[in-house]
């Protein structure tokens, strides 16, 4: 039995239908219907034979050519009066680093990026007095009795990009800078230059990834050896005026030395802790060797014992090594030191008494005794971060002192007998990190810190 609600709802729906179907609701809504399907399908079918239309053939594509490219003489009409169409060639330009890696020699022109001629720069390398000879070791310099300066004159920027090496040409007549960046330039500048149309500074551009390593052929400055993140090794001849091709390879070159008295042969580390030694006058490398399980960051040698060899890497450990058990199989290992992240560099003093290792775990070690058995840390914040070159510690003219960077724009100078950073050389004109580091081979007191921004400070004695 309905109740009163149902019985009011169903008399509520048969009025609403008998109101609908005197206003003829529900035959609009069937011709609206109709209309809409049709328009969809024609919507459709239109949509369906646009799709299936024959395309007219595509006009042929047509490559313009200059009038250069098809050996025509360039229409100049128009241009202002004196305008050349020759190459600029003297303009320092960063946006090179797309350049294409060029497995050829190529010549000082090719490569040459900076202001004005390069003339006198060649006159310096060619005429340059080597130095006296004497061992650094000999020489001494006591802070006390002569401090370091920093001028203005001796503050200039040598290269456009971040420096990863920066070193002194061993000369003694002229004071010459030499740094190589992360786009692959190589700047020299003469610190005594006269000429106001350069400064001094030379630059050149014969890589195209960064430069690890600078090496003077020993008994001819007017040869510079680099080394690249390219994997590439050239060497600079600056008498013949070339940029030879040494070395090629895939791998990235990471550190490049070359052992006293041995100018015919390289040793560099290239890919994951690869060592090569690299004949130069046959071409061809003498021994190959996996000495880390990753990359070596630098290769130095005993200037005592130049048969005992350091590496660092960034497997976190730097290792003394034997070369006169030079074989089939690597050669002997003398002494490993672990460290707790990468080590970025480790050298020997200039007796050969002494090694020290610099590593991002923010500790400088210092190895001693007869056979390099005593070992201890100094405490030195080297943590750089991506923008700025690692640390790396430097022996000075003797024994007595290292120089490394300061995060706070100065160079630390450490004691390695007293264990402790005993001085700090600061100065306004220092504006930047000096991340890079080195000592005058024969001029006491002269050092060059390199900087992220590519300018370098050269401090003298007072």
């Amino acid at each position: 039995m309905a109740t009163e609600y149902e019985r009011k709802r169903l008399e509520n729906i048969k009025r609403n239908y008998e109101m609908l179907a005197s206003l003829n609701v529900h035959g609009t809504k069937s011709l609206l219907s109709s209309a809409t399907k049709r328009s969809r399908d024609e919507s459709k079918s239109i949509k369906t034979k646009k799709f299936k239309k024959k395309q007219k053939p595509e006009e042929p594509i047509v490559i313009r050519q200059s009038l250069r490219t098809r050996g025509l003489t360039p229409d100049l009409k128009g241009l202002p009066n004196g305008f050349s169409d020759k190459p600029r060639r003297n303009v320092v330009s960063v946006s090179k680093n797309e350049s294409v890696r060029v497995l050829a020699p190529l010549s000082l022109d090719d490569v040459y990026e900076g202001e004005g001629s390069y003339s006198e720069f060649v006159d310096c390398i060619v005429n340059g007095e080597f130095g006296d000879g004497k061992a650094c070791g000999e020489k001494r310099i006591d802070f006390d009795e002569v401090p370091l300066k920093l001028e203005q004159e001796n503050v200039a920027r040598v290269v456009p990009e971040r420096i990863l090496v920066v070193k002194f040409l061993p000369l003694e007549n002229v004071r010459m800078v030499v740094a190589g960046d992360k786009s692959g330039n190589v700047g020299f500048w003469n610190l005594d230059c006269d000429d106001e149309k350069n400064d001094g500074i030379y630059l050149f551009r014969p890589h195209t990834a960064p430069v690890s390593s600078l090496v003077f052929q020993q008994n001819s400055f007017s040869k510079v050896i680099s080394s690249s993140y390219d994997g590439l090794i050239r060497l600079m001849d600056v008498e013949k005026s070339v940029f030879d091709l040494v070395y090629s390879e895939d791998e990235a070159i990471f550190s490049l030395s070359q052992r006293p008295n041995d100018e015919q042969s390289l040793y560099f580390g290239e890919g994951n802790g690869m060592f090569n030694v690299w004949d130069i006058r046959v071409g061809k490398s003498s021994f190959q060797w996996d000495l880390h399980e990753r990359r070596i960051n630098s290769i130095d040698f005993n200037p005592q014992n130049t048969n005992v060899m350091a590496t660092s890497s960034t497997d976190g450990t730097a290792c003394l090594w034997d070369l006169r058990s030079m074989g089939a199989k690597k050669p002997k290992m003398l002494k490993t030191v672990q460290h707790a992240k990468p080590v970025h560099s480790a050298y020997f003093s200039p007796s050969g008494h002494m090694l020290a290792t610099t590593s991002h775990d923010n500790y400088i070690g210092i190895l001693s005794g007869a056979n390099f058995e005593d070992t201890h840390m100094i405490d030195h914040i080297n943590s750089t971060n991506r923008w700025i070159s690692c640390f790396r510690g430097v022996w000075g003219w003797d024994d007595s002192y290292i120089f490394v960077g300061n995060l706070s724009k100065r160079i630390d100078v450490i004691a390695p007998k007293l264990r402790r950073t005993v001085m700090e050389l600061h100065n306004p004109l220092m504006k930047a990190i000096p991340c890079r580091i080195h000592c005058h081979p024969h001029n006491v007191g002269m050092l060059a810190g390199a900087t992220a921004g590519g300018q370098v400070y050269v401090w003298t004695p007072k």
